[in-house]
């Protein structure tokens, strides 16, 4: 009876705490003039590489002639943060903005009331999660792609693929991988200063080049790409915008 009575109470605190976010979204949506209307959210989350592919995705839509704001972190931020950054990005003429979303966020409800063009997940790695149960996090990356976002992108060589398949776009869901049949990672050459990545995109060979070293950057390669060609954009912007991001 104690436990259930300790569990009631949490939920109850919990329905509060998304009823305030939910209203706080409204009165930032007013004050900042609802931004969205004319700009697309990418959103990507996973537990490593986030950051890498929102620069690999910014620099591909700059090749594109694209207008994109990129808000790329590992830190969680707040829900006024957030809408600040939408709102400067609308003022500078963006017609699209990336935003690496952790989990923290997620489960605070900070993207109540966006619309989400691409959700992407990079990966889940369980070694990565600090103060968080794999569950937890799980649940929490649920919020984002119950959203409805039109693309959904995951990682086909992900252990919980099977987990994450259930997730689907409104419109089109790609992945990517060596075990992909999407965006499938064909070969990887590493060097002291960057990697070179073979991909098949739909049976379709296509190489580029990254100065960012490791394996791990061909799966970060194939995340952006995959991400890219469901927006419909020309391999040769790829190769450039990808080529293109020096990590500081």
């Amino acid at each position: 009876m104690e436990e259930a009575g300790k569990s009631q109470s949490k939920n109850k605190k919990g329905g509060l705490k998304a009823k305030a976010q939910k209203m706080k979204a409204g009165i930032l949506k007013s004050y900042y003039g609802n931004p969205m209307k004319d700009m697309k959210l990418i959103a990507i989350t996973g537990t490593t590489g986030k950051t890498t592919v929102a620069h690999f995705v910014h620099e591909i839509l700059r090749a594109n002639g694209e207008q994109v704001a990129v808000l790329a972190s590992d830190q969680t931020f707040k829900m006024g943060m957030l809408h600040k950054f939408l709102s400067d990005a609308w003022k500078a003429g963006a017609n699209y903005v990336i935003v690496t979303v952790p989990a923290e966020t997620l489960k605070n409800n900070v993207f109540y009331g966006l619309p989400v063009y691409i959700a992407a997940m990079t990966n889940f790695v369980t070694a990565s999660l600090k103060d968080m149960s794999p569950e937890d996090y799980l649940e929490d990356e649920k919020t984002l792609f119950g959203m409805k976002p039109e693309i959904v992108v995951l990682n086909h060589d992900d252990i919980n693929f099977d987990t994450f398949s259930e997730f689907k776009g409104t419109k089109e869901t790609w992945d990517f991988g060596q075990t992909s049949s999407i965006v499938k990672i064909l070969s990887s050459k590493l060097y002291p200063k960057g990697t070179e990545t073979t991909l098949s995109i739909k049976s379709e060979v296509v190489s580029m080049a990254s100065f960012i070293p490791g394996e791990t950057a061909s799966s970060y390669m194939a995340c952006a790409t995959a991400i890219a060609k469901a927006m419909g954009i020309e391999n040769d912007k790829i190769v450039d915008g990808i080529a293109e991001y020096l990590p500081e």
